[in-house]
């Protein structure tokens, strides 16, 4: 009797033992597929996917376009102030137009002042006294012209002068006009760090007493 309940004391443990090691083996299973798919959900969250990417990469060719201060300065060649809108700088249109108007606004009046007395001054050379200076400002024929011969003939030169000075300031402000609009795209790609900074400095010098004035490098690395 002894050795049977022996035996099944020996099966009893045999059989314990074996489920032990197996719910232990399926534990361990489990915690190493729990740790696999822990690494393989911070992989996936580390990866950016692939729509991401694509916009990242846009978003850098949209920042930096070697052809756009080409397109500004065309666009400006074009039709002033189209460059500058271009540039998103909208309030700097109503200065270029200002300036453009003022240059032809001067050239009209000098245009004008000197049609009129190069038409006198060719009346006079026809033998005519009817020109505007032969009549006072109350529309009386005067026995002798407000304007000699002469001044008018200086007041031609001075307006055509003045004139051809007012062109140029027209090409000129026309011409700056697509040079902003060029170099205003260049400096809107400009990278600015904020780990290099350019600044003024001032120091009392206590040694001396005088004011130290400069400029002050800061690099960071």
């Amino acid at each position: 009797m002894k050795v049977i309940q022996n035996k099944n004391l020996l099966i009893t443990l045999c059989t314990f033992l074996c489920c032990f090691s197996l719910c232990a083996q399926d534990k361990a299973q489990n915690k190493k597929v729990q740790k696999e798919e822990q690494v393989v959900s911070k992989n996936k969250e580390n990866v950016l996917p692939k729509d991401v990417v694509v916009d990242s990469l846009f978003q850098i060719q949209e920042a930096y376009d070697a052809l756009r201060p080409a397109k500004a300065a065309f666009y400006s060649a074009i039709l002033p102030g189209l460059g500058q809108a271009y540039n998103k700088k909208y309030w700097k249109i109503p200065i270029v137009y200002a300036a453009l108007g003022t240059g032809v606004y001067f050239y009209v009046n000098n245009n004008n002042q000197y049609n009129r007395y190069r038409d006198a001054y060719k009346s006079r050379l026809a033998g005519f006294e009817t020109d505007e200076f032969y009549y006072s400002a109350t529309g009386e024929k005067l026995d002798e012209p407000r304007v000699t011969t002469d001044r008018l003939e200086t007041a031609q030169q001075f307006y055509k002068k003045n004139k051809e000075i007012s062109l140029l300031v027209i090409i000129g402000m026309y011409a700056l006009n697509i040079i902003e609009a060029n170099v205003d795209a260049h400096l809107l790609q400009y990278n600015v760090d904020e780990n290099l900074t350019l600044a003024p400095h001032y120091n009392f010098n206590q040694v001396n007493a005088n004011n130290d004035v400069g400029l002050t490098l800061n690099f960071k690395f």
